[in-house]
């Protein structure tokens, strides 16, 4: 079933929906879990040649100590740090490691809301052929 799961996290309360989800199934198929954040920011976007900003440094820590903690928890896990667009850069990320399984927290917009917000759930699921589980937070 599920060995490979990419969990985008955006460094927010609502990252801790997906996980809370995806720990029973994880433990269930004994899945390797990729955790996944894309610093977006200016900075972020043009890393290369201005260096690494304070967010960037920040979304980092944040990833190394969710992976710890899923670590102590006993999953087989790793943390990625990117910088771009996120629907861009975690679906080149997804096809690149061939993940069986996408797994992300949602803000539930819709209509309207997805056209001037943007939604990277909307165009992860709309992208690409992986599953993806959305839980709405």
């Amino acid at each position: 079933m599920y060995k490979n799961i990419l969990i985008p996290l955006e460094n927010s309360c609502f990252d801790e929906v997906i996980l809370k989800h995806i720990r029973p199934l994880a433990k269930l198929t004994n899945a390797r879990l990729t955790l996944v954040h894309v610093a977006d920011g200016f900075m972020a976007r043009n890393q290369k040649d201005l260096g690494e900003s304070e967010e960037m440094r920040d979304d980092y820590q944040y990833l190394k100590r969710r992976e710890l903690e899923l670590h102590n928890e006993g999953f087989d896990v790793k943390a990625v740090l990117l910088f771009g667009e996120p629907s861009k850069e975690i679906l080149a990320l997804a096809e690149k490691d061939k993940f069986d399984l996408i797994a992300m927290a949602t803000h539930g917009h819709r209509g309207l809301s997805d056209i001037i917000l943007g939604s990277v759930a909307s165009d992860l699921r709309h992208s690409t052929r992986i599953p993806v589980l959305q839980i709405k937070a």
